[in-house]
């Protein structure tokens, strides 16, 4: 080591990464640090330049102009670390320059040649070729998207092989939805035939990294006098809510009249009636201090608007965000129905549900699993001989996921959830909405309406009556 005490590249590995140690912000553990930082000083090793220029900007703060720092980007973009996947160059910036950095929130100096955004073959991790930008959003004149959907980029942490949550929610990422310029609501469409680029109306949104897209450009409403789904009466109510603290129901359901398209759900102590749902005059002996906490933060709340014959539109008007789980946005963005938490920025004014794609869905899942529970019953009978079948035991199991459909399945698509202020996924400690400290659940009645009616021409798994 030279005599200033700042190493070189021609110094050993372990003293380099000993003195880029001193120079982290204290975000991670002390063991993931030093592995990361392990990580990079071996794959510096064969360029000493670039080496150098890594120990140049750290060791100095970036007070020194310094070269791009490379490595080879992966196939998924992602470098691994203890178990954990994460974008390089936020993971190095978290080291050491911001530890409480959010994913969206970085962007690449003019004169970085080899930043993450420009999809080279190596990526710079010098964090100080990047600059750290406001939440939600970042610079948007230097993004460039098409209008085929929400930009989709994988969670920053991805913890692996994790066992504290089943694997239907272990692939979960939180799809970001800032808030988009102002647009009069009666200019956003309902169209639910028209391509994701022309129908859907969420501002554009991004994963764990979080990109914030801008909005997407409204669309004229031009089916306002589409007919009717079901010519069966509208429920008396629209929609209820149940209110949860962790895993406990706290205080009666609400019910939300038809008469009163928009309700408001908030965390003040007025009495609740109507088009208003007020949870702080809720009261749980089981309360603790971080729920108690979380609860003051609710403030003014979410509106939930019905429009049409049952869509549903969230605007979070809270000074904290709120954390959706919607099938309908989950399409939206290209995901599996289940597999995304949006998080919906204060402001934001956001579709989250059709009903029209969700009684599309419903009927093909019925069909589907009424297929399936016919074809295993005649499997399991002999009736359907085919390769490697043996008895027809073989045609029974490969046929028995489908046949598992059950009503309450299809309920779920009926279902929206909702966690005010705290969300969850691999992006947080906690990893069941059941975990988060305040959250509502709603159950929409136009919805479950048609999903008996969807039951009684084609049953399947002896159906249950409908609340």
């Amino acid at each position: 080591m030279s005599i200033t005490n700042t190493p070189t590249s021609n110094d050993a590995c372990l003293s380099i990464v000993h003195s880029l140690m001193c120079h982290r912000q204290g975000g991670e553990s002390e063991s993931f640090a030093k592995r990361a930082i392990e990580s990079l000083v071996k794959k510096l090793k064969e360029k000493k330049d670039e080496l150098d220029s890594l120990i140049t900007a750290i060791t100095t703060n970036g007070a020194h102009p310094s070269k791009c720092v490379t490595i080879q980007r992966t196939l998924d973009g992602r470098l691994q670390v203890a178990g954990r996947k994460g974008f390089p160059h936020v993971v190095y910036a978290r080291l050491w320059r911001w530890p409480d950095l959010h994913k969206n929130e970085l962007k690449h100096v003019k004169y970085c040649q080899y930043a993450f955004d420009l999809k080279c073959d190596s990526v710079c991790v010098n964090p100080y070729h990047y600059e750290r930008v406001v939440s939600p959003g970042i610079d948007l004149s230097t993004l460039t998207l098409s209008n085929s959907g929400p930009l989709i980029v994988k969670d920053e942490f991805d913890y692996e092989n994790q066992q504290s949550h089943s694997s239907s929610e272990s692939h979960l990422q939180t799809i970001q939805h800032p808030p988009s310029r102002p647009v009069p609501p009666d200019t956003f469409s309902n169209n639910p035939l028209l391509p994701p680029s022309e129908g859907s109306t969420s501002a554009s949104s991004s994963a764990f990294s979080t990109i914030s897209a801008g909005p997407s450009r409204p669309v004229t409403n031009e089916i306002a006098f589409q007919p009717p789904i079901s010519n069966h009466p509208a429920p008396e109510y629209w929609c209820s809510i149940a209110y949860f603290e962790m895993d406990v129901q706290v205080g009666e359901t609400f019910k939300v009249p038809s008469t009163c398209p928009i309700v408001t759900v908030d965390g003040y102590v007025d009495p609740s009636g109507g088009d208003r749902f007020c949870l702080g005059q809720l009261s749980n002996v089981h309360r603790t201090e971080n729920i108690e906490r979380a609860r003051l933060h609710i403030g003014k709340g979410v509106q939930l608007e019905c429009k049409g014959e049952g869509d549903v539109w969230v605007r979070c008007l809270s000074d904290h965000a709120v954390f959706v789980q919607s099938y309908y946005l989950d399409r939206e963005a290209g995901r599996a129905p289940g597999d995304a938490v949006h998080k919906i920025y204060p402001s934001a004014y956001i579709k989250v549900f059709d009903l029209r794609q969700c009684h599309r869905q419903m009927q093909q899942q019925a069909a589907t699993a009424q297929a399936a529970a016919a074809a295993q019953a005649a499997a399991v009978a002999g009736n359907i001989p085919g390769p490697g079948s043996v008895g027809g035991i073989a045609p029974a199991i490969s046929l028995s996921a489908a046949a598992g459909i059950g009503v309450d399945d299809l309920r779920r698509l009926c279902i929206l959830r909702m966690s005010f202020v705290k969300g969850w996924g691999p992006d947080y400690p906690r990893q069941s909405i059941k975990e988060t400290p305040c959250w509502i659940e709603i159950h929409l009645h136009r919805a479950l309406q048609l999903l008996d009616e969807v039951l009684h021409t084609m049953p399947i798994a002896d159906p249950q009556p409908l609340d």
